[in-house]
């Protein structure tokens, strides 16, 4: 039986500059969605590529004393390289100046012309070289396009249009029909204003050669090159060889495409009104996503806050990158890049959360079943409990992406990663084992680790790479091909017995800024005895991921290589005592603290600070009379949990 088949596309980038922030951000999600619903069984495929023709290219070429073939074919490359750095992968790559999309726009052209829906004529009007398109004095503000904030040039000259007006009924109603055709729903609100106003105009789609040469010849009059839009807007349907190909027979129905909202209206009513010209089956969906901003202002190369994304790979990695910004935007809503909010997505998401999660439960499955996924046991309440949590998460995640809500559809994934980590606590496999009930303890870590594989797969889309190697730390691998992931909501229990387990996990080491070894203290302090600068409120939610443990200093001595840290071996009630390394020598012997008991936080993921490793951290307190660590009022048993 086949598969049902899913084909989506980016914009075809304009490579007259290097790509940046917005030709990221629209590549991975095409790229994630692709992945997503080729996990649902879909026969999925992504296309992508460069215009490379109009104005705006002939001009810089111009300013850089090369020819436009040459600036393109310097150019272009770039595009295909950062899709290999974003580990997006195109199955289609179309360059408009490829001799087959040459060949297949002048077809197009001669069939709507044919049909009687391209005239020549005269016209004036306002003429962006930014946008490659004319303006009307309604549509300007303030005299200036409302993209480039410069005033355009006034152009009369004769020229090839569209009758692009003839359809402005018609496409009105298919939107009204159609709700889904246009989302998010303010985009379709905008298109449908520009046709309710009664003045779509019909499209200019050629340049006389007089002002410009670079462009596709049309094919009933060679002293004309053909409009960059109608020109760029048929890559999306030429590689799939229209009109006979089998992909085009494949592929191109409920075909979608993702784009920025300063593209819209070539989308939203210049597209679907050439392809019901030309007879074609129109798209499902066009799905609008805002911009990113970089200090609350749009990118711009005079501003100097343009975002390399090849800078945020180096520093950070790829798939940390692709987490970011399919978390950090609201789909169809502009959203603002920090380097700062990356840091701190990374450390609150990946390295306390999942990064924490990975790294627990491996190691105690390292510790207590001998780096083996122990046998299945019969689930109790606990066990359903948290198993239902993750149908349901799952479901959610499912539903939530296949309507491009991403954010949602990964906080519904982060709310199960945060629960599988409560779960850990209140299960204590610790205590578990020190009573002697394997069998229930093994039931615990079972569960966790047939949960956390379904996690994984749900990742994939998005951070297919970390996915890859969090399986490849249960043991397990991807099959995309047959994968599907509607099944995992609803089966559980089946992780294998007897699977080699990797014995630690540290993906996500968390991000600090030029700290050294001073887990004990959150800042310097300017002066002794001043009160730290009161800290921003937090929700109780987040305070209950944080677990305190009483524990008991076994030993205690100087870092080999640092006078500032002690390194501690603690009892917090487990098998194995914890490693835990502290910048607090400056105000204690070693001798002096063997026996003491502390309040650790015990669920920080693992740091090696300067190559010793620290499984969690102190508490202390500082005032003008020195530094104390904070214990408990009376002595507990080591793991006492401090609420």
């Amino acid at each position: 039986m086949s598969k049902s088949t899913f084909y989506v596309t980016t914009p075809i980038f304009y490579p007259n500059a290097k790509p940046h922030l917005g030709h990221s951000f629209t590549s991975i999600v095409a790229d994630s969605i692709t992945r997503f619903q080729r996990l649902m069984g879909m026969d999925s495929m992504m296309l992508t590529g460069t215009d490379e023709h109009g104005d705006k290219l002939a001009q810089t070429a111009a300013k850089e004393g090369v020819t436009p073939q040459e600036l393109v074919d310097a150019n272009s490359p770039k595009f295909r390289q950062l899709m290999d750095k974003l580990s997006v992968g195109p199955h289609r790559f179309v360059r408009s100046t490829d001799p087959h999309h040459t060949a297949k726009v002048r077809d197009f052209l001669q069939l709507v012309y044919d049909k009687g829906d391209i005239y020549f004529g005269e016209y004036g009007g306002h003429y962006c070289t930014g946008c490659e398109r004319f303006y009307t004095e309604k549509e300007l503000e303030n005299g200036l396009c409302p993209q480039h904030l410069k005033a355009p040039e006034y152009i009369s000259e004769k020229n090839y249009f569209f009758r692009m007006s003839k359809y402005a009924d018609w496409l009105r109603q298919h939107i009204l029909d159609n709700p889904d055709f246009i989302q998010p729903e303010q985009y379709r609100k905008e298109v449908l204003a520009i046709l309710d106003s009664g003045e779509l105009e019909d499209l200019c789609i050629s340049r006389p050669k007089t002002r410009l040469t670079w462009g596709i010849d049309l094919p009933f009059d060679k002293d004309y090159v053909c409009y960059v839009w109608f020109d760029a807007l048929l890559c999306y349907l030429t590689p799939l060889n229209w009109p006979d190909g089998e992909e085009y027979k494949k592929y191109w129905p409920g075909h979608q495409h993702i784009i920025g909202k300063d593209i819209l209206k070539p989308h939203g009513i210049f597209w679907p009104t050439m392809l019901k010209s030309a007879g074609l089956e129109l798209y499902r969906r066009v799905n609008v996503h805002g911009y990113w901003l970089v200090r609350d202002t749009k990118m711009s190369k005079s501003l100097g806050n343009v975002v390399d994304p090849l800078d945020m790979i180096d520093t950070y990695g790829v798939d940390v990158f692709r987490y970011f910004l399919m978390r950090d935007m609201t789909f169809g809503q502009d959203a603002s890049f920090s380097e700062e909010g990356l840091v701190g997505r990374f450390n609150s998401d990946l390295a306390n959360d999942l990064g924490n999660l990975f790294s627990r439960v491996l190691s105690m499955a390292a510790r207590y079943f001998d780096g083996q996924s122990p046998a299945v046991g019969a689930p109790g309440e606990a066990e359903k409990q948290i198993q239902a949590l993750a149908a349901n998460s799952f479901r959610n995640f499912q539903s939530l992406f296949d309507k491009f809500r991403f954010s949602n559809g990964l906080e519904a994934l982060w709310e199960l990663v945060r629960a599988l980590n409560k779960y850990v606590d209140a299960s204590a496999p610790w205590a578990l084992h020190r009573e002697g009930k394997t069998r229930e303890l093994g039931t615990v870590i079972h569960t966790l680790l047939d949960i956390m594989r379904k996690v994984a797969l749900h990742l994939w889309p998005v951070m297919p790479g970390t996915a890859e190697k969090l399986l490849a730390q249960l043991g397990q691998t991807i099959d995309p091909d047959n994968t599907n992931l509607a099944d995992e909501a609803d089966t559980f229990g089946l992780f294998p017995a007897g699977v080699r387990l990797a014995s630690s996990s540290n993906l996500f080491p968390r991000i600090e800024e030029n700290k050294e070894a001073q887990p004990a203290r959150n800042a310097k302090k300017e002066k002794a005895g001043t009160p730290d600068k009161k800290a921003d409120p937090i929700e109780f939610a987040d305070f209950e991921k944080i677990d305190l443990r009483v524990g008991t200093i076994l030993s205690a001595e100087k870092h080999p290589d640092a006078d500032k840290i002690l390194c501690f071996k603690v009892d917090l009630g487990e098998e194995t005592p914890r490693s835990i390394v502290s910048g607090i020598a400056q105000y204690f012997a070693p001798a002096d603290l063997q026996g003491k008991q502390v309040i650790v936080v015990a669920n920080l993921p693992c740091r090696r600070i300067r190559n010793v490793e620290s499984q969690g951290m102190l508490l202390t307190a500082e005032d003008e009379t020195g530094l104390t660590l904070v214990a408990p009022d009376g002595h507990k048993a080591p793991g006492t949990r401090i609420y």
